[in-house]
């Protein structure tokens, strides 16, 4: 073979290899991308003329399916209730890519275009039958949705339970919510109007409050830098700490105030118990200072703080559903770190983050990743994967959450009898964080679980905007939740 007749295969083979590399890359490492990218035309058409599968509920109710039409689509995606599962379900839309929810992070199982569909894909070849996609079986109580989602009615704010051993999700509601029918139409028009309305404005009914939206936890917190605390080994729930009617915080003329006057303690001195049943900002912000930013930031961080939770898919099966990381400031000065203490200042969570640390605290201190699919089921109903309890950290220790269990339970007993059910021992932690211009408004919370004494359910509730404290805006809400959980 002479020089030139070397070059030219040489050129040849690096120009199959390159484009070998080229079709791998576009076929198995894009392919994803490609699918999603809304100037796809072909991959729209493709994925509106398969016959999507269902995302059903714990008990079989179907949340979301695919109905044949007479159109050029061939199937319409249609949400039975859907302002009531939209934060779980998202939305399939004519042209907007589902982004959000159950649609978007198992995409592509309901689509029918997963590996683990392969041979469901070469039998509906075969036979001629319909390509069908997965179903998507969740986790979501339709009875505990009802509830969450009546009782925060037009308020704007988030309710999510969770399953204490377990980790999954009983109970998703974000309000406002939104109708994903209106974008699931195949009148173009109607869907981008609908869109362009429905994503407009800060307080967009497509955010899901529970996993996307970042708020001051206020006293809520308090149970973290407690918890800080009793893993030091120098505090037990009668250790008196200093408290007092207010605080000035440090290197400020600041005065930081209770909300009780139980709260100051006797003589500038509280125990830990009674701190935490009366919310103590006085005690609290003393607490954090003493412990110091590392002990405290270092229990939120074992708790989920300062990273993204998924929630629920990989990067094979769609768009990971996530939710937003939840802050607590990097070496705050001694007054910011007084406030992010009791929940203020820099601190800020998602009411997902704040149900986990309610779960942790009734699962003796281990936190359990937070899931929304219990199985994924092909169109001959063949399991393709089962979800299996996980454990994210061992956040502090049986005793301490024992201790935080007891303290919790003497916010109901001693300082909110208004939570209380007939029956049942009820832990929990109100919480009342100040927002807006001068502090005007307030978001209102609540966390907790149920039983206390064998917990089942981890609760948390946010109103946001209210002018009321967090127990009487969010603890109803969270008192109903749990009485319909556990009358089940």
């Amino acid at each position: 073979m002479n020089k030139y007749l070397r070059q030219l295969f040489t050129a040849v083979v690096a120009l199959f290899v390159i484009l070998g590399l080229s079709s791998t890359i576009i076929m198995a490492v894009r392919a994803n991308a490609l699918n999603n990218d809304p100037r796809n035309a072909r991959s729209l058409y493709h994925q509106l003329g398969a016959y999507r599968g269902a995302i059903l509920a714990s008990d079989g109710t179907v949340m979301a399916k695919s109905e044949p039409v007479n159109d050029a689509f061939k199937y319409l995606r249609t949400y039975s209730n859907g302002p009531l599962y939209a934060p779980v379900t998202g939305f399939f839309s004519i042209n907007q890519t589902a982004d959000r929810g159950l649609e978007a992070s198992r995409s592509m199982l309901l689509n029918g275009e997963a590996d683990s569909l392969i041979w469901q894909r070469a039998k509906a070849m075969l036979t001629g039958a319909t390509d069908q996609g997965a179903s998507i079986e969740t986790s979501i109580d339709p009875k505990l949705q009802q509830v969450a989602y009546d009782q925060l009615g037009t308020r704007d704010g988030a309710a999510v339970a969770i399953e204490v051993s377990t980790g999954r999700i009983l109970a998703m509601v974000s309000t406002p919510s939104y109708d994903p029918n209106k974008l699931a139409t195949h009148d173009t028009k109607a869907a981008s109007q609908a869109y362009n309305e429905l994503s407009a404005g800060q307080n967009s009914p497509l955010i899901n409050r529970v996993t996307s939206q970042l708020y001051p936890p206020g006293s809520t917190f308090k149970t973290i830098v407690a918890s800080a605390a009793l893993e030091t080994g120098d505090y037990q729930t009668d250790t008196k700490i200093p408290a007092g009617s207010s605080y000035t915080l440090p290197g400020t003329a600041t005065q930081l105030p209770n909300d009780e006057a139980q709260g100051d303690g006797v003589n500038g001195q509280i125990s830990l118990q009674e701190a935490v049943a009366w919310s103590s900002n006085t005690a609290f912000a003393q607490l954090g200072v003493k412990l110091g930013a590392s002990k405290v930031s270092d229990m939120a961080t074992k708790l989920g703080f300062g990273s993204t939770i998924t929630i629920d898919g990989t990067e094979s099966t769609g768009t990971p559903m996530t939710a937003t990381a939840s802050t607590f400031p990097s070496d705050p000065t001694d007054d910011k770190l007084a406030l992010a203490s009791i929940g203020q200042g820099d601190t800020t969570a998602t009411p997902l983050q704040m149900a986990m640390v309610a779960q942790a605290i009734a699962n003796n201190g281990k936190l359990m990743q937070p899931t929304l699919v219990d199985r994924v089921r092909a169109a001959d109903l063949t399991v393709l994967s089962q979800t299996k309890p996980q454990t994210m950290a061992n956040a502090f220790s049986e005793d301490s959450a024992d201790k935080l269990t007891t303290m919790m339970e003497s916010v109901v007993t001693e300082a909110n009898p208004q939570l209380a059910i007939d029956g049942i021992k009820v832990a929990a932690k109100t919480g009342t964080a100040q927002i807006g211009i001068d502090n005007s408004a307030i978001d209102g919370w609540v966390i907790g679980f149920a039983p206390a004494d064998d917990p089942q359910i981890a609760v948390a509730v946010l109103v946001h905007n209210t002018d009321v404290y967090g127990s009487l805006a969010a603890g109803p809400i969270m008192r109903a939740m749990m009485q319909e959980a556990l009358q089940q």
